[in-house]
């Protein structure tokens, strides 16, 4: 119980405080995987279970638009429907040095791949491959770029190179959905 009121309130803490290094650090203390050089925007919603903090990793260099959603969990609450309606739950990858654009909405079970590109106010419905550029709703691949510093997560794991998540006892990421 104790857990679950002080994720909340870093999660808020976090979302309206100036400053990427006081947001990115609240986040942190809230239980979230964060990598170095990480820009989290201002107003980052994340939905998830309280007690589950697994549910979002975020690798080095990723930048986060302001307004961004990531939904990890989501169910109808009230609705009528709630019987009836799964529960629609998973965690969120955001792998080495992607962009996410202002307003982006990253539904559960997702993987946004190393060097990805996701336009303002996309919606991310299904895993996104790296390098690619994609936006819409939902959002749809419009280009690969070439970025020859950034690889590929199964480029990383053929080379033995890590990450600072992996590297602090992360176990990588295993199928996304």
């Amino acid at each position: 119980m104790f857990w679950n009121s002080r994720k909340k309130g870093l999660k808020l803490l976090a979302k309206q405080l100036p400053g990427n290094r006081l947001r990115v650090g609240l986040l942190r203390l809230a239980g979230y995987r964060i990598g170095e050089r990480v820009y989290v925007g201002e107003d980052l919603i994340i939905t998830d279970e309280l007690e589950d903090r697994e549910q979002v990793v975020v690798e080095d260099g990723v930048s986060i638009g302001p307004r961004v959603t990531l939904v990890c969990s989501s169910y109808p609450n009230f609705s009528k429907t709630r019987p009836w309606a799964p529960v629609q739950q998973g965690p969120i990858l955001l792998e080495r040095e992607a962009w996410l654009g202002a307003g982006a909405i990253v539904l559960p079970n997702v993987r946004v791949g190393s060097g990805a590109v996701v336009g303002a106010g996309s919606v991310v419905t299904r895993d996104v491959p790296a390098n690619a550029v994609v936006a819409g709703s939902p959002a749809r691949v419009l280009r690969r770029l070439r970025l020859p510093h950034v690889q590929d997560t199964d480029e990383r794991e053929e080379t033995g190179e890590k990450d600072a998540v992996e590297s602090a006892g992360g176990d990588g990421w295993a199928s996304a959905g």
